[in-house]
Formats: C-alpha cells, sequence, structure tokens
C-alpha cells in the first residue's frame, strides 16, 4: 500500500495560495466580530445625542463621575472630566478607525492595539468594579484583541493584498 498527497484540494487566496485548513483562518471571526463590534460602537456613540454632553441622563459626562470612585486609576477618568465630551469623541472616532482597519485588515496590528488600548483603558475605568470581574466587558475584549496585535490580518485582507504586491514587484515568494 502506498501513501500518496493529493495536489488537486489546493484554493488560491491573496497570500499566495493557502487552504480553508490554514489555521490562520481562525482570526476571521474575531476580526469579523471586533471589527463590526467597534464600528457600531463608535457611530453608536456618535449619533446619540445624550451621550456626548457635560451631563445629563446617559451622557459621557455624567458616566465618567458616576465610575471615577471605583475605577483603578481615578487619575485617568480626572483626565477625561476635564473635557467630556473631548473624551467621547475621540473614544467615538477611535472606535471607528480601530473597527475599519480591522474588519478591512489595514495596518491591522496597529488597529488592534489601538483596540487593545481602549478596551484596557475602559476596563480599568468603566468596568473596574464589576465584581466578579467576569461580569465587566472590557476585559474579554481586550484578551480578543491580543490574538490580533500578535498576528495582525495574515489573509483576506487588505495587508495581505500590499504584501502580495510588493512581494510581486521584487520578484520573491516571501
Amino acid at each position: 500500500m502506498t501513501h500518496s498527497m493529493r495536489s488537486d484540494t489546493h484554493v488560491p487566496h491573496l497570500d499566495g495560495g493557502r487552504d480553508w485548513k490554514d489555521i490562520r483562518f481562525a482570526l476571521l471571526p474575531l476580526r469579523v466580530f471586533l471589527g463590526v463590534t467597534f464600528i457600531y460602537a463608535g457611530l453608536d456613540k456618535l449619533t446619540d445625542s445624550a451621550f456626548m454632553k457635560d451631563s445629563g441622563a446617559g451622557s459621557i459626562g455624567d458616566m465618567m463621575r458616576s465610575v471615577r470612585d471605583s475605577s483603578a486609576i481615578p487619575a485617568l477618568v480626572d483626565l477625561s472630566l476635564k473635557n467630556p465630551v473631548g473624551f467621547g469623541y475621540a473614544i467615538a472616532f477611535g472606535e471607528l478607525a480601530v473597527g475599519i482597519g480591522t474588519l478591512i485588515g489595514l495596518l491591522a496590528r496597529l488597529a488592534a492595539l489601538g483596540g487593545a488600548l481602549i478596551s484596557l483603558s475602559l476596563w480599568l475605568t468603566v468596568s473596574w468594579a464589576a465584581d466578579p470581574y467576569y461580569y465587566g466587558n472590557d476585559l474579554p475584549y481586550l484578551m480578543a484583541w491580543i490574538p490580533l496585535v500578535l498576528a495582525g490580518a495574515p489573509l483576506l485582507s487588505l495587508d495581505a493584498a500590499l504584501r502580495s504586491r510588493r512581494r510581486q514587484r521584487r520578484g520573491g515568494y516571501r
């Protein structure tokens, strides 16, 4: 009995030909989830008239004041309270940039690092007092960003397409 490998099961992709069994495809659902979620979160903040205010029900200012004494780093909350509306816009546009970069895979590691930093800052401020800790949602988001910080978007991304294009111009394979 002889054993052989089939050569007709190969499916080409943007990075020069990987098949769906490639472990890097495992990052795609995470990229889509985090990208869509952060785009939605940014748009939700930007379109919520109550959120982008210094005070009032549902405002960024009232939310930050309410978590100040229970946060891990009250000084970070104090910094946001110097200009709550500006902080709200920074978070919203940051979430949009992170979400778009992650979803399309452009500067994916940088986008994932931005997402991790946003999640870390929200965990240390807004959801720090969640008890037990796993009731807070920002820590799992922080952990979800780490594989994308480490691996980027190696497949089905603008980063992969640009990398492939540069490789073709140089005439090399890797």
